[in-house]
């Protein structure tokens, strides 16, 4: 098994992540080697996610030769993916890949970098956006952002989340890399999400950035610096 628990959150430790993560902080990987890593990324931790989150059952095979019995992902179709804009789109391009059938949400949520962090470490937030699709009981909810820094985003968008569900299946927060603070924010305050990450970090710095990180993932994949 490559997801171990932690006290706020469960780390993907799988070695392609691991490599694929490293390339991304390197200050030398550009715009196109970024975003293109970032997908790869997401795959990796959607493969990850139905390897360790979801069950599977026995269903009956008949090749050209005979009959058989196979073994089979339950609720691949059960999926709503949430995009949290704008940095988490290639990240989602990859979670695609493991779940080619899922439904898609967006959320378009910034944090007012004008207005700085507060004493408490978070942020004002503005969500200009919302489009999500119908989340039922049997679904697998997975909102994805690279980075989880101070958690202020994240706990908007979730509010958005479970105003608009009732109930499913399971709630999964994924992340590149989270910083300690955030992970402890968003777990106190969605106690029924899962958050799974590739990285914990060491700290955020006076401006709410983590570090070591990897720089703005909006930034390096849209080169808009």
């Amino acid at each position: 098994m490559t997801i171990e628990d932690r006290d706020d959150a469960h780390l993907i430790t799988h070695a392609l992540a691991k490599d694929t993560l490293s390339r991304l902080r390197d200050v030398e990987t550009e715009q196109v080697a970024f975003r293109k890593g970032l997908v790869k990324l997401g795959r990796i931790c959607g493969y990850e996610i139905i390897d360790g989150a979801m069950e599977t059952e026995y269903v009956p095979v008949e090749t050209p030769l005979a009959e058989t019995t196979g073994e089979c992902v339950k609720g691949l179709d059960d999926v709503v993916i949430i995009n949290v804009l704008r940095a988490a789109t290639p990240f989602v391009e990859g979670l695609l890949k493991a779940f080619p059938r899922a439904k898609q949400g967006v959320i378009s949520a910034g944090r007012d970098e004008e207005a700085g962090m507060t004493a408490d470490g978070e942020f004002p937030i503005t969500i200009d956006y919302v489009k999500l699709p119908e989340i039922r009981p049997e679904d697998t909810v997975i909102v994805a952002d690279p980075m989880l820094a101070t958690g202020s985003t994240m706990c908007a968008v979730l509010d958005h989340v479970l105003d608009d569900a009732d109930d499913f299946e399971d709630l999964f927060v994924l992340s590149a890399v989270s910083a300690p603070d955030g992970l402890v924010r968003v777990s106190e305050s969605v106690p029924e999400a899962d958050l799974l990450t590739v990285a914990i970090d060491d700290r955020l710095d006076d401006d709410g950035f983590i570090l070591p990180g990897l720089g703005d993932a909006g930034d390096r994949a849209f080169r808009t610096v």
